[in-house]
């Protein structure tokens, strides 16, 4: 397997530091707002990654922390009149609903700042007493970047002097500009937290180096993870510092391969709030299927920005059909259990960096092929079940194809019309089983003129929009 590493810029052979067992760790979602097709994106990206790294035989370890500590989390509480759990809580809810709905699985791990606080100190007072950290009079802590001979390493970034001075967090009691809060002192009556430090809150790199520790990283090791991933705007300053203050404050660096998604831009513009072309996932689902948007945004390689736009997404539905269309021709049929050539040349483009252009293509090969022969082959029990076993291992390695392709094919009907159709499909069933063929033709005409199509199969009578 080969994956392209952000830092070293180049695509490198996988080799983990424990043979068969993969570490990997993704910077999550801070629960203050709901998530955008950003943070989909990025989930699909390391949710697919898992897959493939399990589909080549790896144990995986999976973790994704909740940012619920954050100046934007305590104004929205205070925006609301509501207490800071409560605000995290229902986002972090909406967030595991959301993206259930697109295919994403949960992680193994997924800490929680609030429940990290330890783990800082720990970090943070490691970092003081090695001469990589200091505290101010006012009670802030921040990480010494003049102590780090390797910062900016990550990134590969080279400051100019009035980039400095307009930095973030700027503080006359900062020995360096480009100092970064590890813990912040908070005297406006606020939130904090209690600290070896004084009362404050935690600045926002530190956590995730800080659950890494605690969560992942094993005693010796070279680093602390074997990937570390997350959006491309987060290498720098977030990575940038993480890797700092991993590297300073322990006795390995962070992690081997580092891997960043793309932007995602709507309409060619790059999505964000202050543009107001943030759209929030919760949106696109009440138009889409989430299969249909999980296909689209993962359709296009995951270092390349997406561009997300009306006319590509309906493309994109249109080639995921073709999957349900086979799957639907081939429904209620035995599934072979041999691994085909077809499944090994996939998993063999997917392992490459996670080829999707070149996965696609196979997979519209592959359907290509199938419904040709079968037209030609009729009832071919070996190669029904050959293609069948291939769908299946779609399902698993990309999570295309999970769905009946019956109920697939319902989506865009309202519930009303839904609860009709049902109604009347068993109408006609009880018409049928006592032989009163006139009634069901009747009620066969009238589901008709819904714009609906229906199927007898073994398995009953389903239904789908035409």
């Amino acid at each position: 397997m080969y994956i392209f590493d952000s830092v070293q810029k180049i695509k490198r052979l996988f080799t983990p530091q424990n043979e068969g067992k993969v570490s990997l760790y993704v910077c999550g979602p801070t629960v203050y707002d709901d998530a955008h097709l950003g943070h989909a994106k990025s989930a699909l990206v390391f949710d697919l990654l898992t897959r493939v790294l399990k589909a080549n035989g790896y144990a995986v370890t999976y973790a994704r922390n909740i940012t619920d500590i954050d100046d934007k989390i305590i104004k929205k509480a205070q925006e609301q009149n509501k207490t800071i759990k409560e605000i995290t809580e229902f986002y972090t809810e909406a967030f595991h609903k959301e993206m259930q709905s697109i295919g994403v699985s949960r992680p193994d791990l997924e800490p929680k700042a609030t429940e990290s606080l330890d783990a800082m100190f720990t970090l943070i007072q490691k970092l003081i007493d090695s001469n990589h950290a200091y505290k101010t009079e006012d009670g802030d802590v921040y990480f010494d970047t003049s102590s780090d001979s390797e910062y900016l390493s990550l990134s590969k970034r080279v400051q100019e002097e009035e980039e400095k001075q307009n930095r973030v967090e700027s503080s006359s009691a900062k020995k360096n500009s480009a100092d970064f809060a590890l813990w912040k002192s908070v005297k406006d009556g606020s939130i904090t937290f209690d600290s070896p430090f004084g009362a404050g809150r935690p600045g926002w790199h530190v956590e995730c180096s800080a659950m890494i520790e605690k969560h992942l990283a094993l005693p010796h090791a070279k680093f602390a993870v074997d990937i570390h991933g997350g959006g491309a705007d987060l290498l720098f300053p977030h990575h940038e510092n993480e890797a700092a203050q991993t590297r300073c404050g322990t006795n390995h660096a962070l992690a081997n391969y580092w891997m960043h998604n793309g932007f995602v831009n709507i309409d060619g513009e790059k999505m964000s709030k202050s543009l107001g072309n943030s759209f929030f996932l919760k949106d696109a689902l009440k138009v889409y299927d989430g299969e249909v948007l999980r296909f689209y945004l993962l359709s296009t390689h995951y270092r390349s920005n997406f561009n997300f736009n009306e006319e590509d997404l309906q493309s994109a539905k249109k080639r995921l059909d073709k999957i349900y269309r086979l799957k639907k021709r081939l429904f209620g049929l035995a599934c072979g259990t041999e691994k085909t050539l077809f499944q090994e040349e996939l998993l063999k483009a997917l392992s490459d960096d996670l080829n999707i252009s070149n996965s696609l293509a196979l997979i519209d090969a592959m359907i290509t092929h199938a419904n040709e022969t079968l037209d030609t082959a009729g009832k071919h029990k070996e190669l029904k079940a050959q293609t069948l076993s291939n769908l299946g291992y779609i399902e698993e390695v990309l999570g295309f194809g999970m769905k009946n392709p019956f109920e697939y094919f319902q989506s865009g009907v309202d519930e009303t019309t839904k609860a009709k159709i049902t109604e009347l499909i068993f109408q006609r069933d009880e018409a049928k089983k006592i032989k009163d063929f006139i009634t069901s033709d009747r009620i066969r005409d009238e589901i008709l003129l819904y714009g609906i199509g229906i199927m007898d199969t073994p398995q009953g009578t389903f239904w789908e929009k035409v």
